[in-house]
């Protein structure tokens, strides 16, 4: 049973535009990435929507991006053929993080970047130790990983596998009481502030997403892991990384976010 992401990206690139792959790309610009990603290589390991490998290919880096799903792939490919139409440095290709023949042939990378997908592939941390491995050294590794909420987590998993199991006629029994219990005390703050909808329209400004389709995404997404913050820097650790940068979401909602660098080959699990 998984969450047909593809499907939802498809929906996604309706709804992007200019404004949205600058957030893209000034996300990107945030990271404590020496000298940025002009004229590096980088591995997008899960693509998704395409948009951020696209953010990436416009600031300069090489880029090989690579999902699982094939609606997402062909997004990234559109958005490839929109946008950079024949572009030699930019290589789209379906494939999964759980494939280590697949990702032996890639070779290694001064970036890799998996962004809110790893937790999603059923082995996460069988995936984060195998793009850990295409980590070139000095290179880094940008993650953002699910908080582990302990309770709250099991719940989400629970409305995830339920909204998975229903016939898609059906799923808006789960998508709707879940879109009021994510976005409706936003709306009552903003309502409250005299700025009704504000955070909505603002949403694109974190990252160039849309807040509907993260909606979508956030309920939909199964498989489901998650980690806390500690966890997943001690795994790394081990790994001869060394975290460079991290944002969490204060134990509530969402992905904490890495930037680690790779010192050395590290002793492994």
């Amino acid at each position: 049973m998984r969450f047909e992401f593809g499907r939802n990206w498809r929906a996604f690139l309706g709804v992007l535009d200019d404004a949205r792959i600058a957030q893209a790309e000034a996300s990107l610009v945030a990271l404590p990435i020496p000298g940025g990603f002009s004229g590096k290589s980088i591995l997008d390991a899960g693509s998704g929507s395409g948009l951020f490998s696209l953010a990436a290919r416009r600031m300069g880096a090489r880029v090989h991006s690579f999902d699982l799903d094939p609606e997402s792939v062909a997004c990234t490919a559109e958005l490839r053929r929109r946008f950079r139409p024949d572009d030699p440095d930019w290589r789209v290709e379906s494939g999964s993080v759980l494939d280590a023949g697949y990702l032996g042939r890639l070779g290694v990378f001064d970036i890799v970047y998996s962004w809110g997908v790893l937790h999603h592939t059923g082995a996460m941390w069988q995936a984060l130790d195998n793009v850990c491995r295409l980590v070139k050294s000095g290179g880094w590794l940008v993650v953002a990983l699910y908080n582990d909420q302990g309770r709250a987590s099991r719940h989400w998993a629970w409305v995830k596998r339920t909204y998975n199991r229903l016939p898609p006629a059906l799923r808006w029994l789960i998508l709707y009481p879940a879109f009021l219990r994510l976005w409706g005390p936003t709306f009552v703050r903003d309502f409250a502030a005299g700025r009704p909808f504000a955070s909505w329209r603002n949403y694109a400004r974190d990252r160039g997403m849309s807040p509907w389709h993260n909606v979508v995404d956030w309920v939909g997404g199964w498989p489901f892991e998650v980690a806390k913050p500690e966890q997943v820097f001690d795994f790394c650790r081990k790994r001869g990384f060394a975290l460079e940068h991290l944002v969490t979401c204060a134990g509530g909602l969402g992905c904490n976010e890495f930037a680690f660098r790779r010192t050395s080959t590290g002793s492994g699990a």
